[in-house]
């Protein structure tokens, strides 16, 4: 959310700003201000009639003290009157805040300077690409038919049991599954991170605290008889462990690190696209998040980056890094990098994470500030998160990249984690 002040003292870098991100925040910005305007008028005007109201109750007393009792009852009358008015102004007020935060939750993330103009994804900046392409010959096979090959995932168990987009995975698929998950915590720990396992449904306060509600595409699955939300990341309850909390700025940054399923109800995807891993509903993944100092949450940045990079590479697959372009560029986010994987088989860039600062933005509307030494207020501080990594289309590259005669071939780093080096 961004802050009220900048966006009065600043209305015209904000709406220039949020233009790059293809949002006309021009009429929003400019009701914000009319509506601060008001405010201000009121609040001279209630200023003014608590003054009186002080001085006239001042003189009441003094004018029962002295046998003045007619123009003492005038004169509470007209103090009575007054703070009926002052009540109406508190109204008024509160009316006018309300007002302010519905315009103001509606305003989009400013996109960071280094954040390249586009339009949509087909603007992405390339920024790494690594690894060559396997060859595998023309009777290749996608990770949907390998799955049925060697009986790893039952897509059409899935639709018996909930739908299209909830596959069930079985034998070697399902300890793949729990391989690479026990891998990428393992991975996080060793950097620092705190483990966290964090519950699979959030309320309301939470998922508005990191910018998933309001849910304008309807993307959350809701439980309505309780109002509660399946997590569409494991980035809402561990980011929600800090709302409403003032750190000390010398433990900064916090780190952690949490598997979850996550649950997206993927509206409107429709296609060859989601053939098989490649968009599901209930998926696997293991985030990671710091809460870092304003001043050094662009170095955190890169050092997530570097810690997701790091994963793909010990994973053998073939890869590139974007920084998302402003048409493509998130919500709440500042600056993303994605991580894209290349799949031999479908012969196309898999998305497996994306990685994003979201300055200040998601702390406004926690509530998440730090104290530093020798400040008087507490700072808003940072908010960063990254997928370490999204399981399905990581699943889908290993499979059809890593495909022989004889089977598909673990990576090595799995290997201790699967108990087996081939899937025959």
């Amino acid at each position: 959310m961004l802050n009220l002040k900048f966006i009065q003292d600043k209305p015209e870098l904000v709406i220039e700003k949020l233009k790059r991100k293809n949002f006309d925040a021009s009429e929003i910005v400019k009701n914000i201000i009319n509506l601060y305007r008001q405010k201000n008028v009121l609040q001279g005007q209630a200023d003014r009639v608590r003054s009186e109201m002080n001085k006239i109750s001042k003189k009441v007393g003094l004018l029962f003290r002295e046998g003045k009792a007619e123009e003492a009852n005038i004169a509470k009358a007209r103090t009575i009157e007054l703070k009926e008015n002052i009540k109406q102004y508190d109204i008024d007020f509160a009316e006018i805040e309300k007002s302010i935060y519905k315009l103001q939750v509606q305003l989009p993330n400013l996109p960071h300077e280094s954040v390249p103009l586009g339009k949509g994804e087909d603007d992405n900046e390339v920024v790494k690409s690594v690894g060559e392409f396997p060859e595998l010959g023309g009777k290749a096979l996608p990770h949907w038919e390998l799955a049925q090959k060697y009986n790893l995932i039952d897509f059409e168990l899935g639709v018996k049991l909930t739908g299209a987009g909830f596959p069930v995975y079985r034998g070697k698929g399902a300890r793949l599954q729990r391989a690479l998950i026990n891998f990428f915590l393992d991975q996080a720990r060793e950097a620092s991170y705190e483990e966290i396992q964090p519950p699979l449904m959030v309320n309301e306060a939470s998922g508005f605290g990191t910018g998933q509600l309001p849910d304008k595409e309807g993307q959350m699955y809701h439980v309505g008889i309780d109002n509660l939300y399946l997590i569409p990341t494991a980035e809402v309850p561990v980011t929600n462990i800090y709302r409403d909390v003032i750190l000390d700025a010398k433990n900064l940054p916090y780190k952690n690190t949490a598997y979850s399923a996550c649950f997206r109800r993927e509206a409107g995807s429709y296609g060859k696209d989601v053939r098989g891993l490649n968009r599901l509903h209930q998926f696997d993944k293991v985030e990671i998040v710091q809460i870092a100092h304003p001043e050094k949450s662009y170095e955190v940045l890169d050092e997530m980056v570097k810690h997701v990079e790091s994963l793909v590479v010990k994973l053998e697959l073939p890869y590139r890094i974007l920084r998302l372009c402003s048409g493509d560029i998130s919500f709440t986010s500042a600056l993303t990098f994605d991580f894209e994987v290349y799949s031999a088989a479908q012969k196309k860039w898999l998305e497996v994470s994306s990685v994003s600062n979201f300055e200040s933005f998601q702390a406004n509307r926690l509530k998440l500030r730090f104290r530093e030494e020798g400040v008087k207020r507490p700072q808003l501080a940072h908010t960063l998160n990254g997928s370490a990594l999204a399981l399905p289309r990581i699943v889908a590259a290993l499979l059809e990249n890593n495909q022989t005669k004889e089977g598909i071939k673990i990576p090595k780093v799995l290997v201790p984690y699967t108990g087996f080096e081939i899937i025959d």
